[in-house]
């Protein structure tokens, strides 16, 4: 059984169409006491990460999925839940959860860093299909997903964890873009699987693939 984590910040419903779609079962729930016999939690979000992080600490969302973490179970961050995962945001300049070690910043303190997009010709937010590259040996849950397939990205800020050597798959955007993250048994994606198409669908196919293993018995 999947969990997806309802904060009053998530992209809920695409993911509970997309899970529908696979005729894979979940629980959808505000209250994190309903989803600790889960056998795998997905965590969406859009929109503010200083806000994202006050829902989690009213929810009690913030402890659970800390200790969730600690016991080794399967989560999926997917876009602002990809972010927040992370030790700290310069979006509302909020510490986030700490799962991962690394930071989120504003693709503009990069890109002037770096002295890229000094034409203005890329425009924040991110948005629309990029494709992606492997790195690191890829993740089993882009197992069958050819590389370089388009994704479906919408945000203005990126990962940049302390070891680079947990991005799995990387996008271009003037710089590279981190956009499957993975360390042991937290896997984030900052584009939408669930809005991509066929690939994303077998994004989360790998990810519940038990689950469906067991229906057709």
């Amino acid at each position: 059984m999947t969990g997806i984590v309802d904060y009053n910040a998530g992209n809920i419903r695409s993911v509970e169409r997309a899970l529908d779609c696979l005729k894979a079962p979940f629980v959808l729930s505000q209250k994190p006491g309903e989803l600790e016999n889960c056998d795998r939690l997905i965590f969406p979000g859009v929109g503010d990460a200083a806000y994202a992080m006050e829902q989690l600490h009213v929810t009690g969302f913030d402890c659970f999925l800390k200790e969730w973490a600690a016991a080794g179970k399967p989560l999926v961050g997917i876009c602002l839940g990809s972010q927040i995962i992370f030790e700290h945001s310069e979006e509302g300049n909020v510490d986030c959860l700490g799962l991962m070690e690394g930071t989120i910043r504003h693709f503009a303190s990069i890109w002037n860093d770096s002295h890229t997009n000094t034409d203005g010709s890329l425009k924040v937010p991110h948005m629309g299909w990029n494709d992606i590259a492997y790195e690191n040996g890829s993740s089993k849950l882009l197992a069958d997903v050819p590389e370089h397939s388009d994704f479906f990205f919408v945000h203005s800020y990126l990962i940049q964890p302390s070891d680079a050597s947990i991005i799995k798959a990387y996008a271009d955007y003037g710089i590279q873009v981190p956009a499957v993250v993975e360390k042991g048994n937290i896997t984030a994606f900052q584009f939408h699987p669930e809005k991509s198409g066929k690939n994303g669908m077998q994004i989360l196919r790998n990810y519940v693939q038990k689950d469906l293993e067991a229906a057709s018995c």
